[in-house]
């Protein structure tokens, strides 16, 4: 479905070089939606997202943004509006690896930071942007977690933060929706790729805890970074005209 192709201006997707925010690019892109991406440290990956699209004959943007920086980040919410006159999605992708262990081995120094990577970056696109969104009557998704539905041991570093910005998101809704302006939640499970293949990939997740989590999960399967961006763009689209303040958790089943 072509969702986006008559829709002015652009999508910015914030993590555009992370597995998800990969595939909520290439979804938007094939929705007919030019996309501006943000990364924060891995420009060769962001650089092949945006090749991949371009080479289709899409309108693509890269930058690299700290989303942390309220005033790196308005800055460059001005940036795009220059580039492309206006703002009709923004989905909230980005986020470091966040390794799982137990609270009381977390600092608070880590914890204020994870909220400012996590919680304040979202506030801060999100604040940013409400203008060109009312301008456009868009929509904004962000990206959290399903942990924050049914709480798996040792997530408490990304479950608390992203609880955050799920309140926040909430919150955006219920004051912006008199503009027209809608905001959701899209919840990730375990998947095959993205976040879950990095704690594989360093041990955080050893076969037992997989074996565990596959027997919580009502389907019996994995997801894909390719299920959360269709559940996205889905919301950013028209045809969740009625939906706001919404999380939707793309797990399987898991929080049953």
């Amino acid at each position: 479905m072509r969702d986006f192709e008559n829709r002015a201006g652009v999508a910015i997707v914030s993590g555009g070089s992370g597995g998800i925010g990969a595939a909520v690019c290439r979804r938007l892109a094939a929705a007919g939606s030019a996309v501006a991406l943000t990364y924060r440290q891995n420009k060769d990956q962001a650089d092949a997202v945006a090749a991949e699209l371009a080479a289709h004959g899409v309108t693509v943007a890269t930058d690299r943004l700290d989303l942390a920086d309220a005033a790196a980040t308005s800055g460059y919410v001005q940036s795009v509006l220059a580039r492309f006159d206006a703002v009709h999605t923004v989905v909230h992708c980005a986020g470091p690896h966040v390794p799982m262990v137990h609270l009381s081995r977390v600092s608070p120094e880590r914890l204020r930071e994870q909220l400012d990577t996590d919680a304040a970056a979202f506030f801060n696109l999100l604040h940013a942007a409400l203008p060109a969104l009312r301008d456009s009557r868009g929509s904004a998704v962000a990206v959290t977690t399903a942990a924050t539905s049914r709480y798996p041991v040792r997530d408490g570093l990304s479950a608390g933060p992203k609880a955050a910005v799920e309140a926040l998101a909430r919150a955006f809704a219920a004051e912006e929706g008199r503009f027209g302006v809608r905001v959701n939640c899209v919840g990730p499970g375990m998947l095959t790729d993205g976040m879950s293949a990095r704690l594989m990939a360093s041990g955080d997740l050893d076969r037992r805890a997989l074996d565990a989590a596959m027997a919580n999960i009502p389907l019996r399967t994995f997801g894909t970074s390719e299920d959360v961006a269709e559940a996205v763009c889905f919301l950013a689209s028209d045809r969740a005209r009625f939906i706001t303040g919404q999380k939707l958790d793309i797990d399987g089943g898991y929080g049953i």
